[in-house]
């Protein structure tokens, strides 16, 4: 791509520069100034972006690294023009090799549309409160099955920025078929709908809407509100894959400018999975019924909210025309991503779960159910980190949690940090035999490390701040992992 063409894209000004560096051939994106590469163009973020972009908290002001970028071999740098003048005496010299635009991060976004709209091929955006990435990688799993070059995020770039600078991936790579995107929100900000209008979905998956980023939203119904605008934003005659089980996902279909695809275990739906059984702890068997046929499906995956996961790619694996034996196929051959529901079987006889990446009470509950599978299990000790952005009632809400799991069979709860003392005081008053409260995951997992037994099942999970993943790293410090499940299929 020319860059006269990424400029034009932007909507930025293109009068200080010289038509032969218009002419330039671009490479590649970046806003960090470590990562260019000859031939890059630089976005220099900055808080009013971040702010105006509904991105929480203070954030480093890039205009200062826009020399590094030319050093690192950028082509240009993208930059506020307020914030030139601020820094005039440093980016003087580079003044005709920069794009001025009111916003970098809006003009990241007009260009990763317009790259979109020039690959112009099928989208599949996935969103839900619990469940996107895992759901992302089984319906890209499933379509690669079906023969599909399928772009999607990279690790959970879900958001304003994740989100274009996978999308731009496409002005270097020309030959994906079709792209499945995660799209993520945790303000009222209409975040979701401004995803859709840099890429409309073609098929615009809604999973769950569970009380999670409370703290920005205030109520359920709100979220709900704030799921629903993928479905708003879908292309006109495209296909809402819903959840029938989630009344306020069902109610989307209202929203669809389109078809309506339905998916589920509990109440009736076009796609559904009967018959569900576990044979073992990370296994699980269902009948898929779709309405062309059937098939039986066996994947390497625990818990109801993974068969409903399972459903959802099944779900767009049907819409792009594949049987149940195919989508059956695919799913057999998938393995647990890592650190969402990886499972870590050692050599000294327990297992471990490492879902560390992220946890709100439904996800976590939905889990610790998952165990009951697991009836050889000497002990079932969960490891629950704090659970952030549940708003002000989230005192209660640990502590309700805490109550719940007490009745579920655990043997040890570990709670790690802040308010996951709640859970743990929870968790005791209502009948829990061994609970105990850790400020941070490091002294959480050394306790454990020195705890565990042969045949313990060991469930680890806490949203990303708390860094549950440190409590694994202890173990494995410790003791040798044997058949680990990791990120891939086979």
């Amino acid at each position: 791509m020319k860059l006269k063409t990424a400029i034009e894209y932007t909507g930025a000004d293109t009068s200080n520069l010289s038509p032969a560096l218009l002419e330039t051939e671009v490479t590649s994106f970046a806003i960090d100034s470590r990562e260019v590469k000859a031939g890059n163009v630089f976005f220099a973020l900055s808080q009013p972006e971040y702010k105006n972009n509904g991105f929480n908290g203070e954030f480093e002001d890039s205009t200062k690294f826009v020399p590094s970028a030319f050093e690192n071999g950028a082509v240009a740098c993208v930059v506020r023009r307020d914030r030139f003048e601020e820094n005039r005496a440093a980016l003087e010299q580079f003044e005709d090799r920069l794009v001025f635009t009111d916003d970098a991060i809006l003009a990241l976004q007009n260009l990763a549309h317009g790259v979109y709209a020039r690959w112009n091929r099928p989208v599949v955006a996935i969103t839900g409160s619990a469940g996107k990435t895992t759901a992302k990688e089984l319906t890209a799993f499933v379509l690669e099955a079906a023969g599909k070059n399928v772009l999607r995020n990279i690790k959970n770039y879900n958001n304003g920025l994740g989100h274009p600078l996978t999308v731009l991936n496409l002005a270097k790579y020309h030959d994906f078929d079709i792209a499945v995107l995660e799209m993520g929100m945790s303000t009222p900000m209409r975040e979701i709908a401004r995803l859709c209008e840099i890429t409309p979905p073609d098929v615009a998956v809604a999973l769950n809407v569970l009380p999670v980023h409370l703290e920005h939203l205030g109520s359920i119904e709100r979220i709900a509100k704030a799921k629903a605008e993928l479905v708003e934003g879908m292309k006109t005659g495209g296909t809402a894959v819903l959840n029938s089980d989630d009344e306020r996902v069902l109610a989307m279909r209202q929203l669809s400018k389109g078809s309506v695809l339905t998916y589920g275990i509990v109440n009736d739906s076009d796609v559904m999975a009967k018959d569900i059984e576990v044979e073992q702890f990370g296994e699980t068997k269902f009948r898929l019924i779709t309405p062309r046929d059937e098939a039986q499906v066996s994947i390497q995956l625990s818990g109801r909210h993974n068969v409903m996961n399972a459903l959802a790619a099944a779900a767009v694996g049907h819409h792009f025309g594949m049987t149940a034996k195919e989508i059956a196929k695919a799913l057999g051959n998938i393995r647990p991503i890592s650190q969402r529901g990886e499972i870590l079987h050692f050599r000294e006889g327990f297992t471990v779960i490492n879902d560390s990446y992220n946890s709100n009470p439904s996800a976590l509950l939905s889990v610790i159910e998952s165990m009951k599978s697991a009836g050889t299990a000497a002990r079932k000790i969960v490891v629950a980190g704090e659970m952030l952005e549940l708003g002000g009632a989230e005192r209660e809400i640990h502590r309700k949690t805490g109550r719940e799991i007490a009745e579920q069979g655990i043997d040890l709860l570990i709670g790690v940090r802040g308010l996951a003392k709640e859970m743990v005081d929870g968790a005791l008053e209502n009948g829990l035999p061994d609970a105990r409260f850790f400020d941070d995951s490091e002294s959480a997992g050394e306790f454990l490390a020195g705890e565990i037994r042969s045949g313990d099942l060991i469930l680890v999970k806490g949203s990303r701040g708390v860094k549950t993943e440190k409590v694994v790293e202890k173990i494995v410090q410790k003791f040798k992992p044997g058949e680990s499940l990791d990120a891939s299929a086979t």
